[in-house]
């Protein structure tokens, strides 16, 4: 019984007769955010051209898009502790439905702005509760395994979100890219309704509620989000609007940690994640989102850019490669997971990763999908092998009294550092590609004869083929060779990049001690 009393959520409420039913609908949720997620992300251009919006208008609905989600997220396991998973799922499972059902009937940008910001707060619901249910609601022996389908959940849809664009594209229409999820929020809502337990509110936890330090946190977080986002495209510290926004959330985030000192009972207090496993775990969750970009990010960056592959190209390649290894790869680290200490796993799945950036350094201008068959394997691999055990570890190295603010702050990881991940290798790619232009540039000022022989070549083979304005043409050609070898270097070092991210969680996991006997440590 001490066992069990140390794991998060374990006690925070009633188990119900129908336990199967309320963990299906948390981990629906899960997989229903994940695929709109990267349907929305890479349908985005597509969306632009339907809606009638400009470049500027098109990133700030990707913005509000998400920023709602992480202004709620943290704060979701205090709610549903405080009035249930009924009432936080249910009602809002219905509403999601029908802002996703007419979201494509709308052309006016303030409104379809609006939309998305409800969308997005309502999808900001759906993830945070599902690690709770599994622990109040599920028996311990199908704990791991419950654990593991949530993290399976983010590498599939990343990966097997763009044949399935395509799919809708192709077949059934753009709309489904909303529609799909006006068939799943209901069936989520009516088996949490069924499976989660009727609960009283918890008066006690609304009396003593820390009201400012939830909309301190969530708005202070939602700002340096929703900077970070825009960054690229402003140019950072170049920009007043990121400059301010991000100064601003900084200031509110001071402002909820001096909160949390004075609140009666703190909702969030920074000593929850202050145990040294668990900032260990954190920082290897970091580095694990960093090295994961060289599946999510490099490789189909490669593909649509330098390849100029089409969507259903790349998404066949990505279900083959990826997905399948992923999915065998599930039931073997859910049984390692029972059997072996969870740093070994994670181990080998970081290992996956290191190796995979290792042949990513050998790219070059002639590789196309099917070069990419071992680094995809070992990448879909890797990212089983790695999220579970970090969520595993994690929980196990958890104080249970602190476990709804442990939770805020995973969601905050969730979101806000992958985020910022990934704005960090966009800029990271952006200034190396400019590097490296410069430095070919320069080469090809110094070879001129070489590159006047060239051009004469392509010249003469473009009149040959009766083209016009063969001079200009060709010079055009030689440019565009130039600008493809600078992505292939920029890619290059953002691979290198990511193998010593690898490297680095690997680094911290030797200081990570071992996790309390218990359910979840072996």
């Amino acid at each position: 019984m001490g066992e069990l009393l140390r794991l998060p959520f374990s006690m925070l409420g009633k188990r119900t007769h129908h336990p199967y039913l309320a963990v299906c609908a948390v981990l629906l949720g899960p997989f229903m955010v994940g695929f709109h997620s990267r349907l929305f992300g890479i349908g985005l251009a597509d969306l632009r051209g339907i809606f009638g919006l400009s470049v500027d208008e098109g990133a700030w609905l990707s913005t509000f898009a998400t920023a709602p989600q992480i202004l709620l997220a943290p704060a979701v396991p205090w709610l549903a502790a405080a009035f249930g998973v009924r009432r936080i799922m249910v009602v809002p499972a219905l509403l999601y439905a029908f802002v996703s059902a007419i979201i494509p009937f709308t052309h006016t940008f303030d409104v379809l702005f609006a939309l998305h910001v409800v969308h997005g707060a309502l999808l900001g619901l759906f993830v945070p509760a599902t690690l709770m249910i599994i622990f109040r609601n599920l028996p311990i022996k199908w704990w791991v395994t419950a654990i593991a389908l949530y993290a399976f959940r983010t590498a599939f849809t990343q990966n097997s979100g763009t044949a399935l664009l395509d799919f809708y594209v192709q077949h059934l229409g753009w709309q489904f890219l909303y529609w799909q999820d006006v068939a799943l929020a209901p069936v989520m809502g009516m088996l949490a309704f069924f499976g989660a337990p009727r609960e009283e509110v918890n008066r006690d936890l609304l009396h003593h509620a820390d009201w400012g330090g939830m909309i301190l946190f969530g708005t202070s977080i939602t700002m340096v989000f929703v900077a970070v986002d825009q960054g690229n495209r402003l140019d950072w510290f170049e920009n007043g609007f990121v400059v301010s926004t991000l100064l601003a959330g900084m200031t509110l985030f001071v402002a909820f940690l001096i909160n949390e000192k004075l609140a009666e009972r703190p909702w969030a207090s920074i000593g929850a994640i202050g145990g040294r496993n668990l900032v260990l775990m954190l920082t290897v969750g970091m580095f694990y989102m960093m090295a994961a970009l060289s599946n999510t990010m490099l490789t189909t960056n490669y593909l649509t850019t330098v390849t100029q592959l089409r969507p259903e190209q790349i998404g066949t390649t990505l279900i083959q490669w990826v997905c399948i290894p992923l999915v065998i790869m599930c039931p073997f680290a859910i049984w390692a997971m029972h059997r072996i200490d969870g740093r070994i796993v994670l181990m080998i799945g970081l290992s996956c990763f290191a190796v995979s950036a290792i042949i990513g350094t050998s790219l070059t201008s002639q590789w196309n999908g099917d070069s990419f068959r071992t680094m995809f394997v070992l990448q879909g691999a890797g990212h089983i092998l790695t999220f579970l055990p970090v969520i595993v570890v994690s929980i196990a190295h958890g104080d249970p009294k602190k476990a709804i603010a442990v939770g805020a702050y995973i969601q905050v990881l969730r979101l806000l550092g992958q985020e910022v991940a990934q704005a960090l290798m966009t800029t990271y790619l952006r200034k190396q590609e400019q590097l490296h232009s410069y430095l070919l540039g320069l080469n090809v000022e110094g070879s001129s004869q070489n590159v006047a022989s060239a051009i004469s070549t392509v010249r003469h083979s473009l009149a040959a083929a009766g083209m016009t304005n063969s001079q200009p043409r060709a010079t055009s050609i030689i440019s565009q060779l130039v600008q493809r070898q600078a992505s292939v270097l920029s890619l290059i070092d953002a691979f290198w990049l990511t193998f010593f991210c690898s490297l680095g969680a690997l680094v911290v996991m030797a200081f990570v001690q071992r996790a309390p006997r218990g359910p979840l440590s072996a």
